[in-house]
């Protein structure tokens, strides 16, 4: 691989470890405060983050209409397949919700290969592997049901971001990383209609771990991972996340990693290893 793929592929698979470490914290949070406040606090605390280099990045005029945006559109992208996400798994099994989450991988290779027309073995191949170890990681269960649906709809969500991300990677990181955590801001209204969540002192210092290392660290090297690797590849790096989520489950909330669920998570790498090695 040459070196800047390199360093794309790094920083992907920086960002999935990263946001994989966020589920325990998020387990522990939405056990506080409801799921709205948790979205809409993470992301103020996200953009106030981002505020002084955004000022920064004005002073020396490196605000352009790119940034803005291709940030604001991956924002709604992520904000709505958030909300589906947690709308469906009310309706659904975790497990299904996780597998069914995963799926943005195929929709995104179908982008590739029916609309871009850029598709090949190699990629067939990972993606084969890919779902194969996602269905070992999460082993679903049941029939298709409502919660599954609108999964299944944040899923094509989450496939449009790593899509808009990938149009738009060569903006400022931060710049779009500022500008795509502002619609989630949107969940404050029906948090205001429920009745505002009180947050200790514990819960918002995993809310800014979760807002500095996990929004604006890792969405700001998806932005510059996605330079250099494209959306198909990116989307197959992603799913090292469910495998890192698992892992870090494992080894603070003592929750089972299975022998099936190790298989699975050798799959899913062998998959990374397999987009990544081939040129696309």
């Amino acid at each position: 691989m040459s070196n800047e793929r390199i360093k794309g592929a790094l920083a992907l698979i920086t960002t999935s470890i990263l946001w994989g470490s966020s589920f325990p914290a998020i387990k522990i949070i939405v056990g506080s405060i409801s799921s709205y406040a948790y979205t809409w606090i993470r992301s103020v605390v996200a953009i106030a983050g981002l505020t002084p280099y955004l000022i920064h990045a004005y002073r020396r005029g490196r605000i352009n209409e790119l940034a803005i945006k291709g940030g604001l559109l991956a924002g709604l992208a992520y904000a709505l397949g958030l909300w589906l996400q947690g709308l469906g798994t009310r309706y659904t099994t975790a497990s299904n919700s996780a597998f069914i989450t995963g799926l943005n991988t195929v929709f995104v290779h179908v982008y590739e290969g029916l609309i871009l027309r850029r598709y090949g073995l190699s990629l067939a191949l990972s993606l084969t592997l890919s779902i194969t170890g996602l269905y070992f990681l999460t082993t679903p269960t049941g029939g298709l049901s409502l919660g599954d649906m609108l999964v299944l709809l944040g899923s094509f969500m989450w496939a449009a971001q790593v899509i808009i991300v990938g149009k738009y990677s060569g903006s400022d990181p931060l710049v779009f990383t500022f500008f795509e955590m502002m619609p989630a801001v949107v969940f404050i209204v029906p948090d205001l209609i429920d009745g505002l969540d009180v947050v200790s002192a514990s819960t918002m210092l995993l809310i800014v771990y979760l807002a500095l290392v996990c929004s604006n660290a890792a969405f700001a090297l998806q932005v510059y991972g996605q330079r250099y690797i494209i959306p198909s590849v990116a989307a197959i790096t992603y799913l090292l996340e469910p495998v890192s989520a698992a892992i870090f489950a494992y080894a603070i909330l003592n929750e089972l990693f299975t022998p099936i669920q190790m298989v699975g998570a050798s799959l899913i790498l062998t998959s990374i290893i397999t987009a990544l090695m081939f040129k696309h």
